[in-house]
């Protein structure tokens, strides 16, 4: 009990951390080059989006041709334009800097995204292979109880024959042992359901791959760099800027226009004698103009912008109660965990001692073969145990993983 409680004081003293030392990259290396490949153009689309976003406030160059034919009586017109236009606005009330703001944070807010998706898969991947390995080693460990079973149910024939014992404890020994080996088949099914899942994501080698070794960080560094609460604070900044873009297309605008036009009207009559000719002309117009929209829908449209804005601070305070909520969650997984995997090592150690006892008592003629093997697949069996808690624990901290990013 003292190894219990030092464990408990120590796992206290350690719970503000979780360490993921330079493996950000390298758990990439658990998803597929598909994947891989898949969240890379993700991230190349959402800059290229946010850029023309950005830039929508700069109006185009509009080039302009038309080519028409106009017949009348014996008299036929041909008319050519071009024109070279800019209506370009220079002030919107702030409605530029906020719109070049909001496409900056629609950039964030979507990296964001594919960064928790990305997340997503590599915790997937990473899950599947250790319950992979879980399963191997659960496919071990009902290997040897079934041969506990096997050598409990030898047993109790054996006294069942010496009319030792009734038929009704080898008819439970007989069950025992179907449990066993039924639980096996259930494993080895599990695991084959869990291989094809991976394979659908990984392109490792499920047998030969390594899994990485997660330890613990700072609390506060964990919710620091959330990657889930990092998205909702980028919401509500992308909707900040919104509300702000909204406002200022209702307020006063000014803008500069100008442009180059180019006409050539061609006549052409079908009467003898008549004359035909052409008259081109070509100009410059330019300006400032000042504009402000009157809508009637102007007060519900900045309302609903506002309303929206509110709503993700709320989302964005929700979300941070919530990973708080989920990191106490995981550490007090972590702490149960610790106190299994501690009983284990103490049953390791009774049933290392037991087992010698025990052969010494074999070998002087007092104990049989099956008191050895039982206590020694039992041994087995706890010990298996303790790798398979180890385990769990990277299963815990994986949930953690999911969300952290360092950015540095």
């Amino acid at each position: 009990m003292k190894a219990l409680s030092l464990s408990i004081a120590l796992l206290a003293l350690y719970s503000n951390y979780l360490c993921a030392q330079d493996k950000q990259d390298s758990l990439e290396e658990y998803i597929s080059g598909n994947k891989k490949e898949f969240y890379k153009l993700e991230s190349d689309k959402v800059d290229a989006s946010s850029n023309v976003l950005r830039d929508s406030w700069i109006s185009p160059v509009m080039l302009n041709y038309s080519y028409g034919i106009s017949e009348a009586y014996d008299t036929e017109s041909i008319t050519k334009k071009t024109s070279i236009t800019i209506d370009q606005p220079i002030f919107q009330s702030g409605g530029i800097y906020f719109g070049i703001k909001y496409a900056e944070a629609t950039r964030l807010y979507s990296q964001y995204s594919v960064d928790v998706a990305k997340r997503k898969i590599i915790k997937d991947a990473l899950s599947l292979l250790i319950q992979i390995k879980q399963s191997e080693m659960r496919i071990h460990k009902q290997k040897l109880l079934i041969e506990n079973a096997e050598i409990n149910l030898a047993q109790k024939k054996e006294s069942y024959l010496n009319g030792q014992l009734d038929s009704g404890f080898l008819n439970s020994a007989i069950i025992d042992k179907n449990v066993v080996i039924q639980a096996l088949y259930d494993v080895e099914t599990n695991k084959e359901r869990l291989i094809s899942k991976f394979r659908v994501i990984s392109d490792l080698d499920h047998d030969s791959a390594i899994l990485p070794h997660l330890e613990i960080i700072q609390k506060d560094e964990f919710m620091a760099n959330n990657l889930s609460f990092k998205q909702s604070q980028s919401l509500s900044e992308k909707n900040r800027y919104f509300k702000s873009t909204t406002i200022s297309k209702y307020l006063p605008k000014v803008s500069i226009y100008g442009g180059y036009n180019w006409d050539r009207t061609e006549n052409f009559a079908f009467q003898a004698g008549s004359v035909s000719g052409s008259r081109a002309t070509d100009y410059v117009n330019y300006g400032l103009k000042a504009s402000m929209p009157l809508n009637i829908s102007t007060f519900d449209d900045i309302q609903s912008a506002k309303v929206e804005y509110l709503e993700s601070k709320i989302e964005e305070l929700d979300k941070k109660k919530e990973i708080n909520a989920l990191f106490e969650q995981v550490m007090q997984n972590l702490e149960s965990l610790e106190r299994k995997r501690i009983l284990s090592v103490e049953n390791t150690e009774l049933y290392g001692e037991l087992l010698a006892e025990t052969q010494e008592l074999y070998e002087a003629g007092y104990k049989t073969k099956y008191d050895v093997e039982l206590l020694r697949n039992s041994l087995e069996v706890q010990k298996n145990d303790i790798d398979i808690y180890e385990l769990d624990r990277q299963l815990e901290l994986l949930t953690l993983y999911e969300m952290y990013k360092n950015d540095i």
